[in-house]
């Protein structure tokens, strides 16, 4: 089975992801100044966060995507798993913006993030297990240092959100700032090997 039918879903619910996430920033009535803004801070700054973070699944996706070369049944439910997890991003981010990063809603926004980051190397098993071990893709993604710290950073602020919330917004940062550079692995291997057959 081609992989275009399966990112071309993936693309659409990412993209009602970042509509949904876009409507929590509701325009406060009969407030025309600056400072009429400011209780939306919170709730634009969780925004950003999740809209990069989204942006950074879309992207690692695309290129795991365009790299595999057949999807299975196994594929299929696990981007779905995937999907699920992403699906969540708008309730916490909006409960976390609403609640000025209060330590429960930023926890939870730390568990949904884990769970996301686990969904996505459940799917890079599950795509590796239908490909040689010398292909591109098991080239390309290597020993994915930062697909196994990013789980461990989670794991720490999650815990953290009840302690110290600005210690835990530091470390989703943290996160996403060391994937905000796109990962090329899959791209340059990809041009040094040449696509895949079958991956269009």
């Amino acid at each position: 089975m081609r992989t275009g039918r399966t990112e071309a879903f993936s693309d659409g619910v990412l993209a009602i992801v970042i509509t949904i996430m876009v409507l929590e920033l509701k325009v406060p009535e009969h407030a025309a100044r600056l400072s009429d803004l400011r209780p939306l801070v919170p709730v634009f700054l969780s925004y950003v966060l999740s809209f990069i973070y989204v942006g950074i699944y879309w992207n690692n996706h695309h290129h795991l995507l365009h790299a595999t070369e057949h999807v299975s049944g196994g594929v299929l439910w696990a981007n779905l798993h995937l999907l699920f997890w992403l699906s969540l991003i708008p309730f916490v981010t909006g409960w976390m913006g609403e609640n000025s990063f209060a330590p429960i809603p930023t926890a939870l926004y730390g568990v949904v993030l884990l769970m996301a980051a686990v969904a996505y190397r459940v799917l890079q098993w599950a795509i590796l297990r239908g490909h040689a071990q010398d292909s591109v893709l098991a080239h390309a993604l290597g020993r994915d240092v930062k697909g196994r710290l990013s789980p461990l950073l989670y794991v720490v602020a999650i815990p953290c959100a009840l302690v110290s919330q600005w210690i835990a917004g530091g470390l989703y940062v943290l996160v996403a700032l060391m994937w905000l550079v796109p990962d090329t692995r899959i791209e340059r291997a990809l041009q040094a090997g040449g696509p895949p057959p079958g991956s269009h």
